[in-house]
């Protein structure tokens, strides 16, 4: 089959852009084509089709966001909704007539409303078209506090998401399913982040040689990795929290992504809060990029894969998450983690026997003291990581979810 994954944003270390690429590679491996349709491609990525307006920092796009959820609403933004999704529209079935897409695979499109007219768009040229669809759900609008206040809440339970003969729901957690059942009568399967666990992790080379030096780190520093965007729901304050308790001064916290899908205030609070508590925090966001590379100064760029065999411990304090890249990539790397307890962390992971350093919203001495044992015993790590990366595997590897995703696709073109 050809298959049209549709999205904001298809680029980038982000979680869904990362998820739509696993995706990717395992209906390749099936035999399937694939092809993407968003306001952001990375540079040698799939063929598909670049429309600008579908990013969710597209000017009107962000207007007509912020309108609908922060306000004030004027008057014409239903017809804006409704003149800049019939343009969408257009530009979804350009994609799907150059393509010949059999099946569209929207990516957190339908789920969360940070683009309504995209939503509105693909709601209506599905329903207008009866092309088959999987909408796969990372985020659904109703757990996020800053979506609880609508200018057109019809407008967002309509596309977010639609119920519809031809779209089969997917969603990446156990509450998300049972949520969609209750508030919608939508039935929805569960696939789970996954991670390619049989592919050995890369072995760093002499590329990666210099890479602590380039984040000013010395060979007694201790890197405390922060593999997340800078938004208020990673929980990064934790993570200096539990540097400043751990009082080494080799710990460095790095965050290694990118502020701003959000603003910039959480950054610069964090900032403060790391100065105020004495905790060296290097937010390394531009020495980071979804592949290493060198600019025309002659900078060295490193990939996300490139930080984590650097890291002594990995830290992952979120507060809400869909599911959980950043866990899984830290147990592909095998390193040592510790997690905040967040709502579908304790309700899909916690059971399965992982063996993490837990904290319920707040950092404890216990939770400090687990962090410093594994950063000083060697043998204590090798076995906690090696006893992660089995348990990983087995439930969330590309292996475990393929006959899951063809199924989905038979059925969705039945």
């Amino acid at each position: 089959m050809r298959i049209g994954f549709v999205s904001t944003r298809l680029a980038g270390t982000d979680g869904v852009s990362l998820e739509t690429a696993k995706l990717a590679a395992i209906l390749r491996r099936m035999g399937h084509e694939v092809f993407y349709c968003a306001g952001e491609l990375d540079p040698g990525g799939p063929p598909g089709l670049w429309v600008p307006e579908m990013h969710f920092t597209y000017a009107e796009a962000r207007r007509i966001h912020d309108e609908a959820f922060i306000g004030p609403a004027p008057e014409d933004l239903r017809a804006r909704i409704s003149e800049m999704a019939e343009r969408l529209k257009e530009q979804l079935a350009l994609f799907v007539m150059r393509f010949s897409i059999d099946v569209l695979f929207p990516q957190n499109a339908l789920a969360i409303p940070m683009h309504i007219p995209l939503g509105v768009a693909l709601t209506d040229f599905i329903a207008e078209t009866a092309i088959p669809a999987l909408a796969h759900h990372h985020d659904l609008y109703w757990e996020r506090e800053r979506f609880s206040h609508c200018a057109v809440p019809d407008i967002v339970e309509r596309a977010f998401p639609p119920d519809l003969p031809s779209v089969h729901h997917w969603v990446i957690n156990s509450l998300a399913q049972r949520a969609l059942q209750q508030r919608k009568g939508i039935e929805a399967q569960v696939i789970p982040n996954i991670f390619d666990f049989a592919t050995p992790a890369p072995v760093p080379d002499a590329f990666v040689a210099d890479l602590r030096p380039a984040l000013g780190l010395e060979l007694e520093d201790r890197l405390i990795l922060q593999p997340t965007r800078v938004i208020p729901r990673k929980g990064i304050e934790l993570a200096i929290e539990l540097v400043h308790q751990l009082g080494d001064p080799h710990c460095k916290l790095v965050i290694t992504h990118a502020a701003g899908d959000e603003g910039l205030a959480y950054l610069h609070s964090l900032q403060l809060l790391a100065k105020d508590a004495g905790i060296d925090l290097r937010y390394a966001a531009d020495c980071f990029a979804p592949m290493r590379h060198v600019t025309p100064e002659g900078k060295k760029i490193y990939s996300l894969w490139d930080a984590y065999p650097q890291a002594d411990f990995v830290t992952y304090p979120s507060l809400i998450e869909g599911f959980g890249n950043a866990f899984l990539e830290a147990i592909y790397f095998r390193r040592p983690l510790l997690v905040n307890r967040y709502p579908v962390y304790a309700a899909d992971l916690a059971s399965l026997g992982f063996r993490c350093v837990e904290i319920d919203g707040a950092m404890t001495a216990q939770a400090v003291g687990a962090v410093r044992q594994l950063l000083e015993d060697a043998a204590l790590r090798s076995t906690v990581v090696e006893h992660n990366f089995a348990l990983a595997r087995r439930h969330f590897s590309y292996e475990a979810v393929a006959p899951q995703l063809e199924n989905a696709l038979l059925s969705a073109v039945k």
